[in-house]
């Protein structure tokens, strides 16, 4: 059982829940819940799948007992892992093997904290389970209070048997996340509610939202970018701006914690938050979920190119202040003596979908032309782009600090450097 003491301490070491954490602790999701009980307009769970990084995608889905022995393997060696958390495929807690997993976890590894993110439907009947297991840190993704807001992202609700759809479903799962983010307060759990911003659906009413699950009990909220996916109904909508989510997390700010580092994490995903080791553990020879050393596999071939060129994802020239996927240039720097210059601008096509065939080519052809460069400074990356351009040769850093410091320190730093 954790103390006050204890929990400030897991507290500290927790990369989602404390920013001042996350370039410092690692954090490992297991996937051994591929079954949900609800379903999003904007959600397509993808298992098997190396190409995305959202919630929701996976390369494999575990057993308990699988789970349990990556876990410790990947703990040894990547001795700062702190945390385990499940987050899919699917919905956790309609998942029995989530429970297993976390026993086993708890008992072989017992000095990570555990934590679990769910939809919160089956939150209240499980709240105390949970507890008994270990968890203190429980993330719900909760989109409305409203049930009206609700029948317009949720497609459908399965529960006792029944599918509900429409405001009725919403009305209880918004009842349910409710009760379920009480409970969990009140047993002493931190509690993390996630916002998918859909703009045009819910954006207008995420500041009252935000309100109304910090009166309920919430420690931090975390507002993503709606990630429009293929194949759902909310394939065709756009994503907010990061300039738009960066305003609404800065108007909720005076209601409530924001977590402002979130990388919307693969339900399969290893390491820091910016550095994504997920695919490095995935089919090895070892134990029964393939993890474990193996022969490596051949390099891929790699272009020539040049220490002393680097590409920055910049709307201004001044800040790094753009994604690898929304910029819509980027400036190209050179090594001069003991400084840099700029050298010239690249534009990018911004208007390719974020899925599929084409994101891949656009993606290609994004690192293409950048040239030489050996290097592409953003403020983030998805998982494909980063193993891509990692593929052709070309480092990825991540950070949100102004131009010229990402450069100077690019001059000192050694590989694998994060700002």
């Amino acid at each position: 059982m954790f103390q006050n003491q204890q929990l400030e301490e897991a507290l500290s070491r927790h990369p989602c829940y404390n920013r001042d954490a996350h370039r410092e602790f690692a954090r490992m999701h297991v996937p051994v819940a591929p079954r949900c009980n609800i379903q999003c307009n904007y959600c397509n769970r993808k298992y098997d799948c190396c190409n995305e990084s959202r919630p929701g995608v996976t390369s494999e889905v575990l057993t308990p007992e699988q789970a349990a022995e990556k876990v410790a393997y990947v703990k040894s060696l990547i001795p700062n892992l702190s945390v385990v958390g499940i987050a899919g495929p699917g919905d956790p807690l309609a998942n029995e093997e989530t429970f297993r997993t976390l026993e086993l976890v708890s008992k072989e590894t017992p000095d990570l904290t555990l934590c679990v993110s769910t939809n919160g439907l089956a939150l209240p009947d499980s709240a105390q389970r949970l507890y008994d297991l270990g968890v203190r840190f429980i993330t719900v993704t909760m989109n409305a209070y409203d049930p009206d807001v609700g029948a317009e992202i949720y497609g459908s609700v399965r529960w006792d048997g029944r599918v509900l759809k429409g405001r009725e479903g919403a009305e209880l799962l918004i009842a349910r996340q409710t009760e379920g983010i009480e409970r969990c307060a009140a047993l002493g759990m931190l509690m993390k509610v996630n916002i998918v911003m859909v703009p045009g659906i819910n954006d207008g009413h995420i500041p009252d939202l935000v309100k109304y699950v910090k009166g309920k009990g919430a420690y931090i909220v975390n507002i993503l970018p709606l990630i429009p996916v293929e194949g759902t109904p909310f394939a065709d909508l756009r994503a907010p701006t990061p300039e738009e989510r960066r305003e609404m997390m800065d108007r909720c700010s005076l209601d409530a914690r924001m977590m402002r580092h979130c990388r919307q994490c693969r339900a399969d995903a290893i390491g820091l938050l910016d550095q994504d080791r997920s695919q490095e553990f995935v089919n090895f020879g070892g134990c029964g979920s393939g993890c474990g050393p193996q022969g490596q596999a051949a390099a891929p071939n790699v272009l020539f190119r040049d220490p002393k060129m680097v590409a920055v994802a910049t709307s201004d020239g001044v800040s790094v202040d753009r994604g690898f996927g929304n910029a819509s240039a980027f400036r190209i720097y050179r090594r001069v003596d003991d400084g840099w210059e700029f050298f010239r601008e690249v534009s990018v096509d911004t208007g390719v979908p974020a899925s599929g065939s084409g994101h891949r080519e656009h993606i290609a052809s994004v690192a293409a032309s950048l040239g030489e460069c050996s290097t592409v400074v953003v403020t983030e990356i998805g998982h494909m782009p980063s193993r891509l351009l990692g593929e052709m040769g070309v480092t990825v850093v991540e950070t949100d600090v102004p131009v010229d410091k990402a450069l100077a320190s690019l001059g000192l730093r050694d590989p694998g450097y994060k700002f």
